[in-house]
């Protein structure tokens, strides 16, 4: 099989989809990898590297998606490369898809087959794919809600740690999974008075057991989150619904409650985020101000840090990329259920249920899918 991995486009987004190590496993294994020029020197790998592999280089992303019969990407395709889609062709990245009507159209009307890194399951309950980025954000929240803070970001000025004789920030974590545990982790180890918020009782028994004494953590109803989000210098909105767009857990009205200058830090923002009043930024333009509290919905965090996330990201990818090219797509999700969970979009048709749930369109079933 021939596998593109074209120069991601989004604004500061310098990860790339294959790592050099990939490009030698697929090579291995008999297939042809098409890395764009220039493609991984974002993430500091350079043609020579991908060349050592075994990998072509390739001009132009027109190229790459003419040619290959999967394309392997980080980020959703952006307009002008969901043109470039054709009937057959096979996409294997974060999809996101729920919050994004645009882009589904696109994909169906390309013909295209679409494997979502997001909703690729395992087989006990997680998501693999998503949890190396997740682990990024989750980490990555606390140190640029910390630069948000800074009075001269417009924040508070508050440090997170404090200092002797000044207490410490105030920081609300929402959502106790794989980015929640993170950013906790990150945050007390800064110095700062942390809670985190969930609704699954076994999972705050957990965090308790783990990590008792290190942080805090608290059953979220909307009584305790609008309770403690009044009190936080910093929120860090970390809930995930698997496919599905986020729910909005603090709203506009709840911002004139908080104190000026408190930051949100929307970890969510690439399933639409979960404050009401979350749009997505840049890197380039990262924070925005909304009644006096500082926002930072940056929908491509892990980024700014693009070496460690595409190492990370690779790690995970690999072995379901190689099953894709060793199979077929078919064959593959045949074999593997969790990876059918990650079917998104085949042939002009939607199959995933809860972003048809989001955007209100019809759904077939990915079971069904696999025999059409």
């Amino acid at each position: 099989m021939k596998i593109g991995c074209p120069t991601e486009i989004k604004p500061q987004e310098f990860r790339v989809g294959m790592t050099p190590d990939a490009a030698r496993e697929a090579t291995n294994h008999g297939h042809t990898a098409l890395i764009q020029k220039g493609a991984g020197l974002g993430a500091g790998f350079t043609d020579a590297d991908y060349e050592a592999a075994g990998a072509k280089i390739i001009a132009t992303a027109e190229e790459i998606f003419a040619m290959a019969d999967m394309i392997v990407k980080v980020k959703e395709p952006q307009a002008g490369e969901r043109k470039m889609l054709r009937e057959g062709q096979l996409l294997f990245t974060y999809l996101h898809l729920a919050p994004d009507r645009a882009q589904t159209q696109d994909l169906l009307d390309s013909g295209c087959t679409a494997i979502a890194y997001e909703t690729v399951t395992d087989d006990r309950g997680g998501l693999p794919l998503l949890a190396p980025m997740s682990e990024v954000a989750g980490r990555l929240a606390p140190q640029v809600g910390a630069w948000t803070l800074q009075k001269a970001n417009g924040g508070r000025g508050v440090l997170m740690g404090g200092v002797p004789g000044v207490a410490p920030a105030k920081v609300v974590v929402i959502g106790g999974g794989v980015v929640g545990t993170h950013a906790a982790k990150i945050a007390a180890g800064m110095g700062a008075d942390v809670t985190v918020l969930d609704r699954s009782l076994p999972r705050l028994r957990y965090l308790d057991d783990v990590f008792g004494g290190t942080f805090k953590n608290q059953y979220s109803t909307a009584g305790a989150t609008a309770e403690l989000v009044r009190e936080a210098d910093l929120v860090i909105g970390a809930v995930l619904i698997p496919g599905a767009a986020a729910p909005k857990l603090i709203s506009r009205a709840q911002l004139s409650e908080m104190k000026p200058g408190a930051a949100l830090v929307d970890v969510a923002i690439d399933q639409g985020g979960c404050f009401e009043t979350s749009k997505a930024t840049t890197h380039a333009d990262p924070i925005y101000e909304v009644d006096g509290v500082m926002h930072y919905c940056v929908a491509n965090m892990p980024g700014a840090v693009a070496r460690t996330s595409t190492q990370a990201l690779g790690n995970a990818t690999l072995p379901f990329m190689l099953n894709l090219a060793n199979k077929g797509w078919r064959q593959a999700c045949q074999d593997d259920p969790h990876l059918l969970n990650g079917l998104n979009v085949h042939a002009g048709q939607l199959t995933y249920d809860a972003v048809g749930t989001a955007l209100g369109m019809d759904v077939l079933s990915p079971e069904l899918a696999l025999k059409a």
